[in-house]
């Protein structure tokens, strides 16, 4: 990578990093791993960092528009890709109603301003500045008809793929404007309370101490109001509580674990389930995933919250790891293509193709019938899958339960996501089952 000379704490800088990440995705990259690179490779301070994850995070909650936008614009292809990023970061910013109408961003000119000069900075893409400068001034002047104009396609309407807004259409003729919307919100910071060492009411009366406003949503699930850096939400580092979607907190209860119990959690990383069940009941569990990198994320998750698991690295669908001793409990978190979860990870649209879901179904089915071969007879498997596809949630529950005789048992089935101030969760499915005893 070429040194590039911009000032760490510029706008310039933010959007050159955010540039990259964007670039990056369009590769076929996962936007945090995009970022962790970055950041290994560039002067950042803290502040720039959390200003890069927030434009490029924006960038694809908005790209399509921006897309469409650059479309209307030029006919000339912008590359590099970096060039494209660029242009796109800055066409999210300044194309924006809801952050024109808030406040809550730069102004049309400084972007305008420091996305040229980033440009001007990089060797890839000096000779483009004035494309930039040109592209972007004309956007400011002709935006009412651009934006008109942009308005005429689904992808820059809704800021997904043609194929994923057709898809939902599909599946959910009632829901699917609604499910989009709440996929394009911004997260909010969801806890777990952890009631080995504090009470819900504690941690609610303990954070209005420190004036942290926070609304009670779940059974020990606490929303706060404003998004806060871990290390500064109050008793993180001593475990009193865990970042965790309030979805995600419906696992442990519905596996129904109890003291002394043999429990699985297949598919564990990073650990925020594996963490609950143990904050739940004292049970034997050993913590499973493919990806050695990842396990380390549970480890630091355990240490935290002062809890002790068995971790193994193996693969869901064989029993090569496997000692042989049967579960009492099975958490079977397969892999998907995240659809349910894309306000946290924006990025996830634009990376999964039409037929990730007919793959990972199959990949997922072969785990389920694996994992149920380990499980003692009146044992419980908990299937969860964050995708919002039928083809990997209700038709996989189906057909599983038909393949092993399995009674399936009252879950809630598939959870939309929503973004309501009384109800504010991702979208995940949930399907229990029993296995008949001997």
């Amino acid at each position: 990578m070429a040194t590039i000379h911009l000032k760490p704490d510029s706008l310039s800088f933010t959007l050159h990093g955010a540039a990259q990440a964007v670039a990056d995705v369009g590769r076929g990259i996962a936007l945090p791993q995009s970022l962790a690179r970055i950041f290994a490779q560039t002067n950042a301070t803290p502040q720039a960092r959390g200003a890069i994850q927030d434009i490029s995070y924006h960038c694809m909650r908005h790209i399509g528009r921006a897309e469409a936008l650059l479309n209307a614009m030029t006919t000339k292809q912008t590359d590099p890709a970096i060039l494209h990023g660029l242009l796109c970061c800055s066409l999210a910013l300044i194309s924006d109603p809801e952050a024109a109408t808030s406040g809550a961003r730069y102004s049309d000119f400084t972007v305008v301003d420091q996305a040229v000069t980033a440009a001007a900075a990089d060797p890839d893409m000096a000779h483009a500045k004035g494309m930039v400068n040109a592209i972007l001034r004309r956007f400011l002047r002709e935006r009412d008809a651009l934006m008109k104009s942009a308005a005429g396609t689904q992808m820059a309407v809704w800021n997904y793929p043609d194929w994923w807004i057709d898809r939902m259409r599909s599946a959910y003729p009632q829901d699917w404007q609604s499910i989009l919307q709440a996929g394009n919100a911004s997260p909010p910071l969801t806890l777990r309370v952890n009631q080995r060492k504090i009470s819900v009411a504690d941690y609610l009366a303990m954070l209005a101490q420190q004036d942290i406003v926070a609304t009670h949503i779940g059974p020990v699930a606490v929303r706060l109001a404003q998004a806060t850096p871990v290390s500064q939400i109050p008793g993180f580092i001593d475990g009193l509580v865990s970042v965790q979607d309030a979805a995600a907190q419906m696992a442990a209860p519905l596996l129904d674990v109890q003291d002394g119990m043999r429990v699985l959690d297949a598919c564990a990383a990073p650990g925020g389930k594996t963490g609950h069940i143990l904050e739940t009941a004292q049970v034997e569990l050993i913590a499973l995933d493919s990806d050695e990198r990842r396990m380390s994320r549970i480890t630091e998750n355990l240490e935290r919250l002062q809890l002790q698991a068995s971790l193994l690295t193996g693969d869901a669908s064989d029993n090569s790891w496997w000692d042989g001793k049967p579960f009492d409990r099975i958490l079977a978190d397969v892999p998907c293509t995240a659809s349910g979860i894309v306000r946290r990870h924006p990025d996830i649209r634009w990376l999964r193709r039409k037929s990730d879901t007919a793959q990972l179904a199959t990949i997922s089915g072969e785990i389920l019938d694996n994992l149920w071969q380990m499980l003692r007879p009146d044992g419980k498997l908990l299937f969860v899958t964050c995708s919002l596809w039928p083809q990997e949630s209700e038709a996989q529950a189906a057909a599983f339960a038909v393949r092993n005789n399995a009674t399936r048992l009252t879950a809630p089935g598939q959870l939309l996501p929503t973004s309501s101030l009384d109800n504010d969760h991702d979208g995940l499915f949930y399907a229990l089952f029993q296995k008949s005893g001997i």
